[in-house]
């Protein structure tokens, strides 16, 4: 089966390679003449609004899915008239706007915190008045790793904030004081069967993702219970296919939806070298109408992601326990280029060791010529 992938970074290029051993032929639609996936796969290069390019891909699939939520909603909905697109472009159109995402999830029963859209000065002073301080302030479309965001912790804050970000469709929410940040991936097939992978604990430096541990640690069966039950409603009311990932605040006993992105994810990474069944596996078996595969941890994980550059290969593989993956990506600052995935047997060696491995794989800074 022929499969298109709109998008042609990192994530196009892990389904690329996933789809390899289940004998599936990727094509990736990217702008620009040489991309991540590019390098593993055809790539037609062209806008996701460009018609003949989107025609070009329609024509060299059987099906069509995403590696990222900012792909056109228009673009989505004219390859599905000509091809079965996966996840439904509707998945799309509610992601790309964080209000729209807050008010989906409370329609379904899916807590979240508080919230108010904000479409003048008036609206920001009385969203404030009302949620009170801390909060964040975000723009309601095309933030990704902490852009387009501030966050308000006193009235001066709120001036520059109002500065920087005023003048467009804004959300305000409650700022939560959170115990971690947890993701939860689920995975839906076009037979409407849902599987869902552990929840997953994250750690954000500078609004990326560091660190992802998976399955998170101490950590109640009943949030994994609750957290996949949320994420089923989700899945069935969008009667979605493919992987879905919901970024999660934990405040003691309750989970409260951040965001959800309709495609695998960042925090799902280790599942290549520690699950049963791989995210990018798992989301080609479920828009190619395959049976889906176990989401089980093979033992405990730990990810780091290189951001600006990938530390010397030699000095990363020389850790044993390594599993690196590098993106072909050329440096530069704040750009995701590789990770690298360890296992543990259990919990407990896990926890002893990541001290040891968060001082090896500490975030570097950026030092333009590496």
């Amino acid at each position: 089966m022929r499969v298109g992938i709109l998008g042609g970074g990192q994530l196009g290029r892990m389904l690329a390679l996933a789809g390899y051993p289940l004998g599936l032929r990727p094509t990736v639609l990217e702008p620009g003449e040489e991309s991540s996936a590019g390098q593993v796969c055809p790539q037609v290069s062209g806008e996701f609004d460009d018609y003949r390019a989107l025609y070009e891909l329609a024509r060299a699939s059987d099906v069509v899915t995403f590696e990222f939520e900012n792909v056109p909603v228009e673009s989505a909905r004219w390859l599905a008239e000509r091809v079965p697109v996966f996840p439904p472009p509707r998945a799309l159109e509610v992601s790309q706007e964080r209000l729209a995402e807050k008010q989906f999830f409370v329609s379904l029963g899916v807590p979240t915190p508080p919230f108010a859209p904000v479409d003048s000065r008036e609206e920001f002073d009385a969203a404030v008045a009302s949620i009170g301080l801390p909060a964040v302030l975000k723009t309601r479309r095309f933030g990704y790793d902490g852009k387009g965001q501030a966050v308000l912790r006193t009235p001066a804050d709120c001036e520059a904030a109002w500065a920087k970000l005023g003048g467009r469709p804004l959300i305000l929410e409650g700022f939560v004081a959170f115990d971690r940040e947890l993701s939860l991936l689920a995975v839906r097939g076009r037979d409407g069967r849902i599987a869902a992978y552990p929840l997953i604990e994250n750690v954000h430096r500078d609004g990326i993702l560091h660190r992802s541990v998976a399955p998170a640690g101490n950590l109640r069966e009943e949030l994994n219970e609750r957290a996949a039950e949320y994420a089923s409603r989700v899945l069935a009311e969008l009667d979605y296919v493919g992987v879905l990932t919901i970024e999660w605040f934990q405040d003691g006993p309750r989970l409260l939806a951040n965001e959800m992105a309709p495609r695998v994810h960042n925090s799902g990474h280790w599942t290549i070298d520690a699950a049963v069944t791989s995210q990018f596996e798992n989301h080609l078996r479920a828009v190619c109408g395959l049976p889906l595969g176990r989401c089980d941890a093979v033992g405990h994980a730990a990810m780091y992601n290189f951001i600006g550059a990938v530390p010397p290969v030699p000095e990363v593989l020389a850790n044993p326990d390594a599993k690196l993956h590098v993106y072909g990506k050329g440096a530069r600052a704040a750009r995701k280029v590789g990770h690298v995935t360890l296992r543990a047997g259990s919990a407990d060696e896990l926890a002893d060791r990541l001290p040891e491995w968060d001082a090896q794989f500490e975030r570097r800074p950026f030092v333009k010529g590496e």
